[in-house]
């Protein structure tokens, strides 16, 4: 029998004794390097909170930016009969709405909403379909349309382009695939479904999916460098120095003092905590000094924008219901579905919180559908979904708030009224961009590949799975992208759908790795759910004493105010709510935001030990 490590906490089975309690340990001083200002003095308060959320809304700005100028690229000159300023107002104003709705009552993780590639590439494969015609080639037509969707766009000039009439409606089309996929992830959000399959979702399912996250957007990333890789090679040298290096020099906690209850004087890692805004600050000054003006000329107009406009629906046009919308739609609904669930599961571990429970994530898909129907109503071409970005920099400055996050959504939702304060957005160089999208990226896929240890990893069976996972996650989009005659099965809507969903990374790794992780046999503590408990996190939460693990299980309750309602909605909707025995109030109810989810505790601690180690040493 191994010997337990020390400082571990075993893992009981049901019966057996607890063992005695270990003698109080010394409290050991805490480094800075360690751990974040939020993580050590409590939630932020608003004046950090302000430069938290604006470094949130540049990171949101490099996802718009990257998909409206990688859907609006192939457009003709002047192919849009309004200004797009007022297309960024619109996906703003719907992403803060969605943003304050996931954080207040959805699935209560302090989680920005943002267009992610779940719907750029259905957009892109429903778009493309609309080549001119003397364009076309035999046996290479879907091949440039796929060259297309992999950011080699150029825009239409030729004699036999469509016209702006023929472009806004196509532009109408994916509006309406974006609110289909709304109403079909809000309908499965509310039967309950991917909450119930999300518990049956291992670590083995997780991480490919978040390796793959990672990978996905590397050619967005490639291609806003390639415009000045100097700059963007310098953004990435300042972020990591800010956040790495520098992250254990503190300052004096003068510009945000703690709680008046607090009678000690808690350093402030300033670096790690605006490791965003102080080199995207840095980069664009000089780019402005050196006279480099990388915008993106897809996104300005020749018209200046309103200075405030109010987002209504049918402003420029109904949403068009086609039936390969339709198809579109449903891919997106699929894509995004999985996608928010790795992203609960991503921010629930970064936050040291349990697994999502059933209801939380049925509530948070429920009011990312509501968000996607906004998006589309209002005429925008991309949905809300949870952004991995935004997570990334959590993860980064190691500072997550509801707080926050809820800044996040007022602020975008003041940028949606004004068409021409969100057109600032696009001023921001392209390198600066990439580089921003670039580092939150990898912070995902390095989370992705330390997600592994939660499982046994040398098992045939687990190296299997996810190998097998990654590599066709990414080989499959590859393949149909390069092959010179792609999947036709003779109906257009069918072929939207299936080019949709096959050329999705995120989707593919999802659906591949739970299908082989619940198919090929394997035992319980093979597969990382440790005690048969259904959770990717279960050797976190079993380190958790009892009391600060129902007390975290708090967190993704709703609030007081509106839990009260539960007993009035219908029995299929009950799966909204949380289980009367998980919703003790025996801590005083239901914490409000800002108190126990805000805080990020530093990844520098040590932990008791690994799980791997721990499961061994026990059979």
């Amino acid at each position: 029998m191994s010997q337990t490590p020390p400082q571990a906490t075993p893992l009981l089975s049901v019966g057996s004794q607890a063992p005695p309690a270990p003698p109080p340990r010394p409290p050991a001083v805490q480094k800075p390097s360690s751990h974040s200002w939020v993580a050590l003095c409590g939630p932020p308060p608003w004046g950090l909170s302000c430069l938290l959320a604006l470094q949130h809304v540049l990171v949101l700005a490099s996802l718009l930016c990257a998909s409206h100028l990688l859907l609006l690229r192939s457009l003709p000159p002047e192919g849009l009969s309004y200004p797009p300023a007022q297309l960024l107002a619109s996906s703003l104003f719907s992403c803060g709405m969605s943003t304050t709705l996931q954080t207040w009552m959805g699935s209560r993780l302090p989680l920005v909403q943002a267009p992610s590639l779940e719907f750029l590439i259905p957009a892109l494969v429903l778009t493309s379909q609309k080549l001119p015609l003397p364009n076309r080639t035999p046996g290479n037509c879907e091949h440039r349309a796929r060259a297309q969707a992999s950011l080699v766009l150029s825009p239409c000039r030729g004699p036999g382009c469509q016209g702006p009439e023929l472009w806004n409606t196509s532009l109408r089309e994916v509006s309406g695939a974006v609110a289909v996929s709304g109403l079909l992830q809000g309908t499965l959000g509310l039967l309950g479904g991917p909450g119930h399959l999300f518990s049956h979702c291992g670590p083995l399912v997780l991480a490919p999916s978040l390796v793959v996250a990672g990978l996905s957007a590397h050619k967005e990333v490639a291609l806003f460098c390639s415009t000045h890789w100097g700059l963007a090679w310098l953004l990435i040298l300042l972020v990591v120095v800010c956040s790495q290096h520098l992250g254990s020099c503190p300052l004096p906690p003068r510009p945000w003092r703690p709680a008046a209850t607090s009678s000690t004087h808690t350093p402030i890692a300033a670096f790690r905590v605006l490791s965003v805004l102080i080199p995207v600050a840095c980069v664009w000054t000089i780019s402005a000094l050196l006279g480099l003006s990388i915008t993106p000329l897809e996104l300005s107009a020749p018209t200046e924008a309103p200075w405030f406009w109010l987002p209504h629906p049918a402003e420029w046009d109904w949403p068009l219901l086609t039936p390969r919308a339709l198809a579109a739609g449903i891919s997106m609904a699929l894509a995004a579905s999985i996608s928010s669930l790795g992203c609960y599961a991503l921010c629930g571990r970064l936050l040291h919180l349990p697994s999502p429970p059933p209801h939380a994530c049925s509530r948070g898909l429920s009011l990312e559908g509501l968000g996607s129907v906004l998006a589309g109503v209002l005429g925008s071409p991309m949905g809300t979904a949870s952004s991995f970005p935004n997570v990334g920099t959590m993860s980064l400055f190691q500072a997550g708030s509801r707080r926050v996050a809820h800044l996040v959504g007022l602020l975008c939702v003041g940028l949606g009224f004004s068409p021409r304060l969100a057109q600032l957005l696009s001023t921001v160089p392209l390198p600066v961009l990439g580089g921003v999208l670039g580092v939150t990226q990898a912070v995902v896929l390095s989370t992705g590949f330390s997600s592994f240890h939660m499982a046994d990893i040398d098992s045939g069976r687990n190296v299997f799975i996810v190998g097998f996972s990654i590599f066709m996650a990414l080989l499959l989009p590859r393949w149909f992208r390069e092959a010179p005659v792609l999947l036709s099965t003779g109906w257009s809507p069918l072929d939207v759908l299936l080019r949709s969903l096959l050329t999705a990374p995120i989707f593919l790794a999802g659906l591949l790795g739970f299908l082989l992780e619940n198919t090929i046999p394997g035992t319980q503590l093979e597969r990382g759910l440790n005690q048969g408990l259904p959770s990717p996190f279960t050797d976190q939460e079993a380190q958790m004493p009892q009391k600060s693990r129902e007390k975290s299980a708090q967190e993704y309750e709703l609030p007081f105010s509106i839990q009260n309602l539960c007993p009035c909605l219908p029995q299929p909707l009950r799966c909204l709510c949380p289980l009367p025995k998980d919703s003790g109030n025996e801590e005083g109810g239901s914490s409000e935001p800002g108190e126990t989810a805000d805080l990020l505790p530093g990844f520098g601690e040590q932990r008791p030990g690994s799980s791997r180690e721990e499961l061994r040493s026990q059979l």
